[in-house]
């Protein structure tokens, strides 16, 4: 089949992989090359993402070129021939490559494209999409993934990522595109974007932040070795915010990312440098970006924890970030994914405001009717959807040091805020079992175990009702997920749908009565967590 595979592919094109299978081929390395050639990587409604490399199971140019014709003749089935279609890249191995590759294709088969001037924040194209008025919008990233990771994330028309059934009508056209030989690829004839749709987009986020607040709040920035810098510096910079200090190790774009295992936020040891960079500095907050910049991680001082720095969990972001913009009399409807805490409902409750759960990812947030706030635990919010019908993490960013400047013209913290927040509505703390595998049988192994025998009890709280997502409710199309509900705590285990994990999300509520009892709520909270965590690891055989 590997011979089969290099005649049908631009494999003279591009010698990195030409020599990598060749030099597999030449080993003898059976494991290796049956793991390349066991299929085909699956197009879904994360669109692409996977390991680069030769063979038809990794992210290479012929993969992407596939996947580019494959979306070009559904375009061109819905009705959309000569449309423009947006691509943008991030600072990735092969990215530049992958998003040429889009462009040429998306330009022979009759359709317009035009990619970014550049490396680019995910949020940009979003907005580009609309801006422009695309039909389609590609983004070569892999966000947070390890460094030999790529992907490739697919939006139609609104702005939005691509959810059923248009995911699996790609993944038909994909699947009927014939030899890539035939796959008409110009050296030129699309547009390459200038500076002016970053300058759109620079001008919109000022959009996010009313008009006459405080700009105080000094800040200590990482892009984790992203494209992120410049676009957040210049729209701090834009909204007349102190120049943020950079982390300096992780400022620029390096698709090694050198100083972090993985480069995500919320994996151990990877915000250490911030940290070290604030206890110099002395900032009011940390903000972390992914490498793609369309998540927003929150770090606060906090003399009770060691290093006196704390991060700020997704689900307590997304809930000052609603306090906030109900303090400012937002209207609408706030949403939230179903993993995320059920806090943001009782704030949207308690200021009359329409609230709306949906199925994990923003491809489902930015779909509710009247949206004007939305966000998901995994460090993703959606502040200004009229914008960027997406997670963004410059406009959260801004919001959040809106937020902190308010709060410190009062001489008050975003943890003075959260004790408001546990006081009003009680204390829900939250917490993740996260489990990554090599293997992904044991991830099936785990859910099936929990179908056949579901819990009846964690950390001694009775499960009032066992859930099969996979069944759908009346209010959620069927997801491969389990929903557990406990007497003041809920669990939700599904396998995520872009990295090799399975994910168990866990949130308790504690009741308060007043300020006195915040520490003995908490560590009920934590102890309840804790509890919950080990058993159902138990349950789930993990």
């Amino acid at each position: 089949m590997t011979g089969t595979w290099r005649l049908d592919t631009p494999y003279l094109d591009d010698p990195e992989t030409r020599d990598e299978l060749a030099a597999l081929i030449e080993a003898g390395d059976t494991d290796e090359l049956a793991a390349r050639f066991a299929g085909t990587l699956q197009f879904g409604t994360a669109g692409l993402r996977g390991e680069l490399g030769a063979g038809p199971m990794r992210m290479n140019r012929s993969v992407v070129i596939r996947a580019a014709a494959g979306l070009a003749a559904y375009l061109k089935a819905q009705g959309q021939e000569g449309g423009l279609v947006v691509i943008g890249y991030d600072a990735r191995y092969k990215s530049a490559d992958f998003a040429r590759d889009t462009a040429a294709v998306m330009t022979g088969a009759g359709l317009r494209a035009a990619v970014l001037p550049r490396p680019l924040p995910t949020p940009v194209l979003a907005y580009a999409i609309r801006h422009l008025g695309a039909v389609a919008g590609v983004e070569v990233t892999a966000s947070h993934n390890p460094p030999r990771d790529n992907g490739y994330k697919v939006y139609l028309g609104d702005g939005s990522q691509i959810v059923p059934p248009a995911d699996g009508e790609i993944a038909a056209a994909i699947a009927a595109v014939g030899p890539l030989a035939g796959v008409v690829r110009p050296e030129d004839g699309w547009e390459t974007l200038g500076e002016e749709v970053l300058d759109a987009y620079l001008a919109r986020t000022d959009a996010v932040l009313a008009a006459d607040s405080p700009r105080t709040a000094r800040t200590v920035y990482t892009a984790m070795h992203g494209v992120g810098t410049s676009v957040l510096t210049a729209a701090f910079a834009r909204a007349g915010f102190p120049e943020p200090v950079l982390v300096t190790e992780q400022a620029d774009p390096d698709p090694a990312f050198p100083t972090v295992a993985f480069p995500n936020p919320e994996e151990p040891g990877a915000m250490d440098l911030a940290f070290a960079t604030a206890r110099r500095a002395a900032p009011d907050l940390i903000i972390a970006n992914d490498p793609d910049a369309d998540r927003c991680a929150v770090a606060v001082p906090d003399a009770s924890v060691e290093g006196g720095w704390r991060m700020l969990r997704g689900d307590e972001v997304g809930a000052l970030l609603a306090a906030h913009l109900v303090e400012r009399g937002a209207s609408g409807v706030f949403a939230e994914s179903i993993v995320s805490s059920s806090l943001l409902g009782r704030i949207a409750e308690k200021a009359g405001l329409g609230y709306e759960e949906t199925l994990t990812g923003f491809k489902w947030i930015a779909r509710v009717d009247g949206l004007r706030y939305g966000y998901e635990e995994a460090l993703g919010y959606c502040v200004d959807p009229e914008g960027v019908r997406d997670k963004d993490g410059i406009t959260a960013a801004l919001l959040v040091a809106e937020l902190a400047s308010v709060l410190k013209e009062q001489g008050r913290t975003l943890l003075d805020l959260l004790d408001d927040l546990a006081l009003a509505h009680g204390l829900h703390a939250t917490d993740q079992l996260s489990v990554r595998v090599e293997d992904l049988s044991v991830i099936a192994d785990a859910m099936a175990r929990l179908r056949e025998q579901p819990p009846t009890a964690l950390a001694g709280l009775a499960v009032l009702s066992a859930e099969d997502l996979s069944q759908g409710t009346d209010k959620l199309p069927p997801t491969d997920g389990l929903r557990y509900q406990l007497e003041g705590a809920r669990v939700i285990v599904r396998p995520s749908g872009t990295e090799p994990k399975l994910k168990c999300y866990l949130e308790v509520v504690v009741p308060v009565a007043d300020a006195a009892g915040l520490p003995a709520a908490r560590a009920r909270g934590a102890e309840l967590l804790a509890g919950i965590k080990r058993d159902l690891a138990t349950a789930a055989g993990i």
